[in-house]
Formats: C-alpha cells, sequence, structure tokens
C-alpha cells in the first residue's frame, strides 16, 4: 500500500487549479477582451519564473465514499517570480470564478500577499479585478493566524508601503477591498480599454444615490487619471504590464537597498545644442519642458509618473549614466507651471516617494509660485503646497536643481530641498514675487497716473526683470554654478558620481513613507 491514490488527488486537483473557471469561463473572458489572470502573471514576467503559492487552495466536493468529485481553486492566484532577473511576489483575482468576487481561500491568500513580500522583502505586485465581497458573505472555513479583517491585516498593506516597492495594476472592474488595495502602492496602471475602478457599481449607485451612470462614466480612466485615484493610463492590458515592468527597473528590492545602477552607453559629456535655445529669449512664451528632460537625462530613460493629474508638474523617475533619480519640473504650459492644490499633492507624493527608496532628486525649475485665484483659495491650496514645502524640506537624499526659468515666492521651496546642488541658466530669473506681481502691487499708483499706463507697466516690468538676473547671483554663491544649458547633463553627470557615496547610510526605512 502507498501513497499513489493521495498523489493522483494532487496532481488533479492542480490540473482543475490551472484551469481556473474552466474553458466555458476563460472564454467569457476572453470575449470581453480581457486575459486571464494566469495569462496575465506570464505576460508579466520572466519565462518560466512563476514559483505559485497556495495552488492547492480552495472548495473540494466529495462522494460518500471520499472520492474526490469537484475542486474549484481559490479565485486568487499568488506567487513567488522574476522581472528582470529579481525576485518579486505577485497576485490577483481571478474573475472566471464567481466574477472576481472572493470566495474563502481567495480572500485569504489575497491578504496573505503583503505579508509574504514584507517577509521575504521583495517588490509586490497586484494585478486587479474582482469586488470586494458579496451579499452571501464570502464564508467560513480554516484560516491564516488573524483575523481576515482584523486592523492588522490592514498593516500589512502599510507595512508594505514602507518598506518595499508595490505596483498595482487595474485590468477590469474594480471595487471595494482591491479598490482599496490598488490605490495603496507606489506605482499604480490601469488598462484604459478593459478597467474602471469604483467606490460601488452603477446599480449600488444608482438605488443609493438615484444617479445612472456606466462603469466608464463612474470610474473609468477619464476620470481616474485625472483626479490623481491611478497614476497612470495604458490603452491595453499588455501596456499595463509593461509599465510596471519599467517602474520596478527604477526601484530597489526594499528600503534596506539602493536602486540598481545600470550600464550607460550615453555619453556622460554630451551637449545638446537645442537646449542653448530651448528657452524664448520673451518672458511670456511657453516651452516644451518635457524634451528639456529628455535632452539632459540618458536617452529614452524618463518613465513618466501621473501626467494626466497636477498637469502643472512633471514627475517620473530617468537615470543620469545608470544611476535612477527621480525628475521633477514644472511645465510652463499648464497654468504657466505654478503650483496648483493637485499640483502639490502629486509632488509632494513623489517626493516621498522618492525619499523612501532612496534616489536622489533632480528639479528642473521653472516655478511661478502657488495658483492664485478664488478656485485655487477653494481647493485649500496653500495648505497643500505648504505640506510639499515641508516634506521637501525634511528629506535626507541628494538634490539637484536646475533653475531654467521662473523661481518665485513661496512654492520656489519646495524644488530645492534641505542642501541642493543649484545650477542656473542664463535665462533663470528668481525673487519673492514675479515681475508682473510685484509691479502691480508696488507701483499700482504710479501706473494708474501714467499717460499711458500699459506702456510704463511694462517699462517698469522691463526694469525689475534685469534685476532677477542670474549673474548677481552666481557672483555671491547664491547658485552654485551659473552655466551653458548644453552643459546640464555632464554637470549632473559628475553630481551623481559626487553624491554616491551619500546613498549608503541612507538605507532602512524613511521617517515618512508613501501613503495612497
Amino acid at each position: 500500500m502507498n501513497w499513489k491514490p493521495e498523489a493522483d488527488e494532487i496532481a488533479k486537483r492542480r490540473e482543475l487549479a490551472r484551469a481556473q473557471g474552466g474553458p466555458e469561463g476563460v472564454a467569457r473572458q476572453h470575449e470581453k477582451g480581457r486575459l486571464t489572470i494566469r495569462e496575465r502573471i506570464g505576460a508579466l514576467i520572466d519565462d518560466g519564473s512563476f514559483d505559485e503559492i497556495g495552488e492547492g487552495a480552495g472548495s473540494a466536493e466529495r462522494s460518500e465514499n471520499g472520492e474526490l468529485l469537484e475542486f474549484s481553486p481559490a479565485n486568487f492566484v499568488l506567487g513567488f517570480a522574476k522581472i528582470h532577473g529579481r525576485r518579486v511576489i505577485v497576485g490577483g483575482e481571478d474573475f472566471t470564478l464567481k466574477g472576481g468576487s472572493p470566495s474563502p481561500a481567495g480572500l485569504r491568500k489575497s491578504v496573505y500577499t503583503e505579508d509574504l513580500a514584507v517577509q521575504h522583502r521583495v517588490p509586490l505586485i497586484r494585478l486587479h479585478e474582482g469586488a470586494g465581497g458579496s451579499v452571501g458573505g464570502s464564508g467560513g472555513g480554516p484560516s491564516l493566524p488573524g483575523p481576515v479583517f482584523a486592523p492588522s491585516r490592514f498593516r500589512s498593506v502599510a507595512e508594505a508601503m514602507a518598506t518595499l516597492p508595490v505596483a498595482t495594476a487595474a485590468m477590469g472592474a474594480v471595487a471595494g477591498l482591491p479598490a482599496a488595495r490598488l490605490v495603496s502602492s507606489h506605482f499604480s496602471v490601469m488598462s484604459e480599454s478593459t478597467a474602471q475602478v469604483l467606490v460601488a457599481g452603477p446599480a449600488v449607485v444608482e438605488r443609493a444615490m438615484g444617479e445612472t451612470l456606466t462603469k466608464d462614466e463612474l470610474g473609468g480612466a477619464g476620470v481616474h487619471t485625472r483626479n490623481g485615484t491611478i497614476d497612470n493610463g495604458a490603452e491595453d492590458e499588455p501596456e499595463a504590464l509593461s509599465q510596471i515592468r519599467a517602474f520596478l527597473s527604477y526601484m530597489p528590492q526594499n528600503v534596506w537597498e539602493l536602486a540598481p545602477v545600470g550600464p550607460c552607453d550615453d555619453p556622460v559629456d554630451r551637449q545638446e545644442e537645442a537646449l542653448i535655445e530651448i528657452v524664448p529669449r520673451e518672458r511670456r512664451r511657453a516651452y516644451d519642458m518635457r524634451r528639456i528632460l529628455a535632452l539632459v537625462v540618458d536617452e529614452g530613460s524618463f518613465f513618466e509618473i501621473g501626467k494626466g493629474h497636477g498637469r502643472s508638474q512633471i514627475t517620473g523617475l530617468a537615470r543620469l549614466n545608470g544611476q535612477p533619480v527621480g525628475v521633477w519640473a514644472n511645465d510652463c504650459r499648464q497654468l504657466a507651471g505654478s503650483m496648483t492644490a493637485d499640483g502639490a499633492q502629486k509632488a509632494q507624493r513623489f517626493i516621498e516617494l522618492c525619499e523612501t527608496f532612496h534616489l536622489p532628486i533632480v528639479t528642473f525649475v521653472d516655478e511661478p509660485g502657488f495658483m492664485i485665484g478664488s478656485k485655487a483659495e477653494q481647493a485649500a491650496t496653500i495648505r497643500h503646497g505648504a505640506r510639499t514645502v515641508l516634506t521637501a524640506s525634511l528629506t535626507r537624499v541628494p538634490w539637484a536643481s536646475v533653475m531654467v526659468r521662473k523661481s518665485f515666492g513661496v512654492a520656489q521651496a519646495a524644488h530645492y530641498g534641505p542642501e541642493p546642488y543649484v545650477l542656473a541658466w542664463p535665462s533663470a530669473e528668481s525673487g519673492p514675487l514675479p515681475v508682473e506681481g510685484g509691479v502691480a502691487v508696488a507701483f499700482r499708483r504710479e501706473i494708474e497716473a501714467a499717460p499711458d499706463p500699459e506702456a510704463r507697466r511694462r517699462e517698469l516690468e522691463e526694469q525689475l526683470a534685469a534685476r532677477q538676473s542670474p549673474f548677481p547671483r552666481a557672483e555671491a554663491l547664491s547658485v552654485h554654478e551659473l552655466i551653458d544649458p548644453r552643459e546640464t547633463r555632464p554637470r549632473l553627470c559628475r553630481w551623481i558620481e559626487r553624491v554616491q557615496p551619500l546613498l549608503e547610510p541612507l538605507k532602512g526605512r524613511t521617517g515618512f513613507p508613501v501613503r495612497p
């Protein structure tokens, strides 16, 4: 007598688990233009690297004589894998079973995901499609230690964000608990063609609020990439997975390590001729800040985060001579680059990301100050802006700040960090107020009394603008160097080499980890 019957049953259970919701369930998923969770994991990770955890979790139905009749796998797939050769934890709901609404075993696996990642100190990826529960409840059954909805279960979510990179994707409709997990991440992306993110679905909203809306109207990408709930949109699922791979390539495995420095075949002494003319001499004319970034950082390395939200601020990851860095810049084509309430929140969260994972910060400054006007006051701009300024002041990572054009008001302080390396272009201008605002306040009566008020206004503005030249500031060492814009990349590459020894002591937890 041996254990072959039991071994055969184990093999059968595994076969049924890999079949997910069966051919019909998988076909329905494909008909809706969506991949299954196993297909998503396979497309995300390095080939052949998936090491599944809890494949045998689920519920079984047996005959009177104990023979296995049916096995329904847990509708959450979880396991170790590798991305770029580095180990990660990846998991997600299986929508082919119960429409992603968690089974008891599926829920237990989902809450175990953060525990595993924290225990092994590896990045966590969650691929979401499903809801948090059902009217009938999730049932009983044996559990991992601790009740599923005890505060400690959510503590592990926070612990993960404080110690290791968390990247999430919305692949289909995501509601309830999975939606909360989706936004509890350092980087989130949603498939614009298949995904919605919802506190509650259309039927619940109509019953409770009297609003009749589709899923896309309630929580599509057009809503959530603009309000900042989700960082990035992606055309489809494959692009969303590609963005997660890209994001993780800039990240360390955890806060006790540093981000990997990769090989770089982009010359550190590269000087782009276009930089000498990209900023117009006419102070009110806009230019393309993203083009500046592309011409300075390692070729093709800029990965933007949150483009649709807080649009006057540009945030993203890049490399300088192979070293991952955080990049923050103003977009003068959006509200002249001024810091709005949502732009301040976006910048603060980005600074926290860089501080948590010890990424040096490089800012390209064209900051006219906090946004003004009645809408800005209603949005509590000064509170959110002041929080961003204070967050920057408490960081420990090295900062380099390139003064491209404007640097004014309290808002400018957020762009420099506690001890920044400051480079100024000839186009840089700085002071307590933009010229236009200062002239309007200080010379109001003189302008009103002039024979040609508009001509006198322009004359005064030109006079004050000349006083905000960067040359006196360079003479007084108010900036480290006044540079030819074409020198920006070589200067920053030398700086990033100098600060390498400063990164080693930063390893470990930071004082303010990122929160949703």
